[in-house]
């Protein structure tokens, strides 16, 4: 229990950002499903009136994990916890409901609950438990490995649920994982990775290849102190790359052999290959072999991007990430939530149309504009000044969380800090990018905001435990 001179030590600023962004999204949804007809905001027939009573259930939640919840029982239970969260979502492949032809919901009479969303904190308390623990190494083999596992096993079960886009969300862990003394190389090997599955997916292995090759050589020059150098080779190495499907054209090899274009790129490349190799075995350097092994790996990702793009990914979702890519552009189909999302930001303007008054929202033009794309509503009605508030609150909760996690003496309360705050930047950043357009919509949350209680309750329940052991580091 809190004594009465700890009060004051509850952070309150991060409890303000949460009931401004409650509020926000309450009002925000009423506005999006507005009836005349039940135009008081409390009808629970609306699901203003529903979000209402998640929104005051979501205060009992805070209250109690505030006031009555020993936060010793987070380290405790850790475990038991993460176990029960992995029954639950392989329980609802055979006992849930289908919504949007995904199998990760739990119904009971008007109550919808998606594990998927409790599992993330589940797995916070796991890797807190794990990373904090006297004898953990991060850096060991066996330690990556645990660590991995801890992560993989949800995302592999929530995968089979068809939801792709609550699996994306455990790729925040990075994050922590590298304030926590992961490897560089890991998160730069991430962000490659992503570009050359666009690169892959928007132009064709020949162009990604060039591209991994152009920056292997760069990095060379970065790492080994000769940039300047390495960007002359570069430049003399780059049209030769480009051109080399023109060697096939040749009179000596012109109707004798036959090579795909990424063929003739490897044997114009191989030279600088084995001259890295050579390199490497002898000075010894494992910058080098790093080098070389990502290179590798990178290849083999590429080549592998249209099987996972044809055999992982469902229909909607190749749909919906070739439109944002260009590569089929589909305003009436696949790109329409956006268009129209984009359309109805747009006409805010400013400072918006006024409460009530977006047209784009009134007449719903806009598909799932209370859940996933309840920010177009925000930016419609409030314009500019509306949606860059909205922002500034989000940033200043996920910078202070930040903060807060710096400051804890607990390892494992850090841990925890951390991972909420990358969980909230990645919902943050890819559900407001899917309403402007520059992230492929994945169906989530934006959060506090979007309508549904099992969203609200579990980041409640996220963000009030941060706030409870939060108050240790005053003892």
């Amino acid at each position: 229990m809190i004594r009465a001179n700890e009060y004051k030590k509850i952070d309150w600023p991060l409890i303000l950002c949460y009931l401004i962004l409650c509020f926000t999204g309450w009002i925000s949804i009423f506005s999006a499903v507005y009836d005349q007809e039940h135009s008081q905001i409390l009808d629970m027939s609306q699901r203003y009136g529903m979000q209402f009573i998640w929104i005051v259930s979501s205060f009992v939640i805070a209250f109690l994990v505030i006031f009555s919840v020993n936060p010793k029982l987070y380290t405790t239970l850790a475990w038991i916890i993460y176990g029960g969260s992995i029954l639950l979502l392989i329980a609802v492949i055979f006992f849930g409901i289908e919504v949007n032809g995904s199998n990760s919901w739990f119904e009971i009479g008007p109550v919808r609950f998606q594990p998927a969303e409790a599992s993330k904190i589940a797995t916070t308390l796991a890797l807190a438990s794990l990373l904090s623990s006297y004898s953990f190494r991060l850096k060991s083999t066996q330690g990556l490995i645990k660590v991995g596992l801890i992560i993989l096993v949800p995302v592999a079960i929530i995968i089979l649920q068809k939801e792709t886009g609550s699996a994306l969300i455990y790729g925040a862990f990075i994050f922590m994982l590298y304030r926590e003394g992961l490897s560089g190389w890991v998160l730069t090997l991430g962000i490659l990775a992503i570009a050359l599955f666009l690169i892959t997916l928007s132009s064709s292995p020949f162009f990604a290849i060039l591209t991994l090759f152009s920056l292997m050589i760069i990095a060379r020059g970065v790492l080994c102190g000769r940039a300047v150098l390495h960007l002359f080779i570069l430049a003399l190495y780059l049209p030769l790359m480009f051109f080399s499907p023109m060697l096939g054209n040749l009179p000596l090899i012109a109707g004798n052999i036959t090579l795909p274009q990424e063929a003739w790129l490897a044997i114009t490349i191989a030279p600088g290959l084995i001259y890295h190799l050579i390199s490497a075995i002898k000075s010894r350097l494992i910058i080098h072999w790093n080098i070389l092994v990502c290179f590798i790996a990178s290849v083999f990702l590429i080549f592998s991007v249209e099987l996972v793009f044809e055999k992982v990914l469902q229909n909607h979702q190749k749909s919906r990430i070739e439109n944002l890519l260009g590569i089929n552009v589909d305003l009436k189909g696949a790109g329409y939530n956006v268009h129209q999302s984009m359309i109805a930001i747009g006409s805010g303007g400013f400072s918006g149309k006024g409460f009530l008054q977006g047209t784009q929202t009134k007449f719903n033009f806009v598909p799932e504009q209370s859940t996933d794309f309840i920010f177009c509503t925000i930016g419609e009605e409030w314009g500019f000044l509306g949606t860059s508030f909205i922002i500034f609150i989000y940033l200043f909760m996920i910078i202070r969380i930040l903060n807060l996690a710096e400051k804890q003496k607990d390892v494992f309360n850090r841990i925890f800090g951390y991972s909420l705050s990358s969980i909230l930047f990645m919902h943050f950043f890819i559900n407001i990018g899917m309403t402007i357009g520059i992230m492929p919509v994945i169906g989530i949350p934006l959060p506090f905001v979007s309508y549904g209680g099992s969203s609200l309750w579990s980041f409640t329940l996220f963000l009030f435990i941060f706030i409870r052991l939060d108050l240790n580091r005053w003892k």
